[in-house]
């Protein structure tokens, strides 16, 4: 089977500019954070947020990422999609992508419903006619109504969820990016939702979903990868993983 993505040996680390080293330290002294913290010298923080991780993605595969809050999960799902650059390493992606990482991640507040379906589209790589063609599905599904021609910054959470994920599951893409499972939105919406996303994993190549539910990921993946302050503590079958030592730390 080919790979459809290949990380090698990827590290993501952030620069945090124009920040005193003690307050800095005043700021985080409470906060547990995912990655290492490093200093320059110069007073410029850097934030190691992943470090060497190195996997391949075979067509077919649905790989759950596993890890405790900070871990780099999301981080590591914005890597993959193509939103942050390894600072080393590299990351290739042979496919087109549907995700639902953050769900105001290509939302703009000020545009409408329908406007931002398209702006969705576009980023995910579908052409205009595609778009068109499903624009009244993906309404329909997101069930918004006449809200669907209202700016989305009147939207509920709940709402722009519906909204992203109705989007990122009409389209049929190669590659599926989520960080959790849909969580918001009503009941009847979220068991739909379950049926078109096992729909969809039958129609895609492959499937990446960080989740903290590990009954979920042993249900819905073949393959998967724990992450520990940044780091790859594992990557291989799901039935390979004793999930009760839970995660690390």
């Amino acid at each position: 089977m080919s790979d459809i993505i290949e990380v090698r040996s990827a590290e993501l680390v952030y620069p945090i500019y124009s920040m005193r080293a003690q307050s800095l330290r005043n700021s985080i002294a409470n906060l547990s954070v995912g990655g290492k913290l490093l200093r320059d010298g110069k007073d410029v923080i850097y934030v190691k947020a992943l470090s060497n991780i190195s996997f391949n993605v075979q067509t077919g595969d649905r790989v759950g990422l596993i890890g405790h809050n900070g871990a780099g999960k999301t981080t590591l799902l914005k890597l993959i999609a193509g939103i942050y650059e390894p600072t080393k390493g590299s990351v290739k992606v042979n496919g087109r992508i549907s995700s639902m990482i953050d769900v105001g991640l290509g939302l703009d507040g000020s545009l409408t419903g329908r406007e931002n379906i398209v702006n969705m589209g576009r980023m995910r790589g579908f052409t205009t006619k595609e778009i068109k063609d499903n624009i009244e599905s993906i309404i329909t599904f997101s069930g918004l109504g006449s809200f669907v021609d209202l700016p989305v910054k009147v939207y509920s959470s709940g709402m722009a969820s519906r909204l992203v994920f109705s989007v990122a599951t009409t389209l049929d893409p190669d590659i599926l990016l989520f960080d959790e499972w849909l969580s918001t939105g009503d009941a009847d919406f979220i068991q739909q939702a379950t049926k078109r996303m096992s729909d969809l994993l039958d129609r895609s190549r492959a499937l990446v979903l960080a989740s903290h539910s590990f009954e979920l990921i042993q249900n819905m993946c073949n393959k998967l990868l724990v992450l520990d302050a940044g780091e790859q503590k594992y990557f291989g079958e799901v039935d390979g993983w004793d999930f009760s030592k839970a995660c690390p730390r």
